[in-house]
């Protein structure tokens, strides 16, 4: 008798050539759908993501435009590190939509890649895009 972790490798092995040999595009038998369709949807929404968060900057950057930090008044000086601050967090939170949309079109295109691989492409997404604690604003 075969160990779980014998028969969970066995299953996956033959999952992996039934999607290698599968054709490309939107095929597949009862039991695995291959939509590379699918994949290319779902990074082109993040796409769209990603441009709407730079137009949220765009006008972030020119509600900012004319705000004068200086002289002392210390709510001008705090609105300004809140402004750095999201400034900062959407600009990440676009790269990492611009990431994460190439890694949803690439596992689309790559149908041949293993799990692992897949899931190192998100996981390395994860490490560099790891949310940040909020700065500026505090105690002012």
């Amino acid at each position: 008798m075969a160990s779980f972790g014998e028969e969970w490798a066995q299953l996956k092995r033959d999952a992996t050539m039934r999607l290698a040999s599968a054709p490309q595009g939107d095929v597949g038998t009862a039991d695995v759908k291959v939509s590379q369709t699918a994949w290319a949807a779902a990074g082109r929404a993040v796409g769209e993501l990603a441009g709407d968060v730079k137009k949220a900057l765009s006008s972030l950057d020119q509600g900012q435009q004319g705000l004068a930090t200086g002289g002392g008044v210390d709510s001008a000086a705090a609105q300004s590190d809140v402004y750095q601050s999201w400034k900062t967090y959407l600009d990440r939170v676009a790269g990492r939509c611009a990431k994460l949309q190439g890694g949803l079109e690439r596992a689309g295109n790559d149908l041949f890649l293993t799990d692992k691989g897949i899931k190192g492409i998100f996981d390395e997404l994860g490490k560099q895009y790891e949310d940040t604690p909020g700065v500026g604003g505090q105690g002012r």
